[in-house]
């Protein structure tokens, strides 16, 4: 069971990221359409107001963290200097989190034309694109939560039927 929460973790991530209008495909810089300043800085505005930087707002330390305790596994003598390391590393990349913003603006402005979204800006401000900004990462979470429910009813479905049909084949399991 502890394998099916884990898929569906990352399918609720990923599900989350589209229904949040996220690009559910990663593009590398060189596939990266090309975009005004005006259109990047409409769909910066469009990540802001969904406040899109809670996604990747520890970044930094957790990636500096997981490096540690990578190194800790092959270095456990050095776990005091990594762990001193660890401080100065973070300090001095601190910030860099705000590349991923700068690259998603820049992903949202090679897949909209600058004038849809200036559109989108206008229906974010407007009382309906307030109540989906507000309504929507509540109705992710239900969504997820409910996706959850159903996989692990579904798994027992499942589970049944494989040992039903063992049973038949003479084999409990």
């Amino acid at each position: 069971m502890n394998t099916v929460s884990r898929i569906l973790s990352a399918a609720g991530l990923v599900l989350g990221l589209a229904l949040a209008g996220m690009p559910a495909t990663a593009q590398t810089p060189s596939e990266v359409k090309p975009a005004s300043p005006a259109a990047i800085a409409a769909a910066k505005e469009i990540l802001a107001m969904k406040n899109a930087s809670a996604m990747y707002a520890n970044a930094v330390p957790n990636i500096v963290q997981r490096t540690k305790d990578s190194l800790l596994q092959s270095n456990l003598n050095y776990q005091k200097d990594l762990n001193e390391v660890a401080v100065i590393v973070a300090q001095k990349l601190a910030g860099r989190e705000k590349e991923i913003g700068d690259g998603m603006a820049k992903l949202y402005a090679g897949e909209f034309t600058e004038q849809e979204l200036k559109d989108l800006v206008a229906f974010y401000k407007s009382p309906l694109g307030q109540k989906l900004l507000t309504t929507e990462p509540k109705a992710i979470q239900m969504s997820m939560g409910y996706m959850n429910q159903w996989a692990q009813g579904f798994a027992e479905v499942v589970n049944g039927e494989f040992r039903a049909e063992m049973r038949k084949r003479g084999k409990e399991i």
